[in-house]
């Protein structure tokens, strides 16, 4: 399979780790590296995607980081799982919609291990349990090279997305594993690096 898998021990800032990213995707370009899967978790920080507006920051002493993804404001932080990836769609199917549905199944696979009942929502991207977002999804696409890649709230903080409009939502439209009333997270990196390399020839 013609992908790397990597997975950082270490919380990796988020400028830092978009850098890692981007010149991965240079990489890509050029046929001089792998399509990447990269499994991390970020120190706190929000971001900004594309379609962010200033009225959705509650509290302007917050920092913002702007970023060239889709979407909107959002908050990643300790205990909340990133999942990045660059991978190479001129071997594929040219097909960004695809590419979402595919992400989007496999966080939905994902949850349904911990028996956690989620869907998509053709109108707001993302992942929902109810009517409670639990994952982000943010692409972006260079001369058919896809990357960024979604987030997944596990047992981070959810009290820091107060500060913002997460996404457009409420803040009590938020959720995690955790307060689903999920307590075992010792395998999460192992479960989602299966499902994904079992959707990834979906692509």
């Amino acid at each position: 399979m013609n992908i790397e898998i990597k997975i950082s021990k270490r919380r990796i800032p988020y400028k830092k780790a978009i850098n890692i990213l981007k010149n991965r995707v240079n990489l890509i370009k050029s046929g001089k590296a792998k399509d990447l899967l990269w499994i991390l978790e970020h120190p706190t920080v929000y971001t900004a995607g594309i379609r962010s507006v200033d009225k959705e920051i509650l509290d302007k002493r917050i920092k913002i980081v702007k970023t060239d993804r889709g979407g909107k404001i959002t908050l990643h932080n300790a205990g909340q799982k990133i999942i990045y990836f660059a991978i190479d769609l001129n071997n594929k199917k040219k097909d960004i919609r695809n590419l979402v549905t595919v992400i989007e199944n496999i966080i939905i696979q994902f949850l349904k291990q911990y028996n956690l009942k989620s869907n998509s929502d053709k109108k707001k991207i993302g992942i929902w349990i109810k009517e409670r977002k639990i994952a982000a999804i943010g692409i972006k696409v260079s001369k058919w090279i896809a990357y960024h890649g979604c987030s997944i709230n596990i047992n981070n903080d959810l009290n820091k997305y107060k500060k913002i409009i997460p996404c457009g939502l409420d803040n009590e439209q938020i959720t995690s594993l955790k307060e689903e009333g999920i307590n075992n997270f010792t395998n999460i990196n192992k479960n989602l690096i299966k499902i994904f390399l079992k959707n990834y020839k979906k692509i």
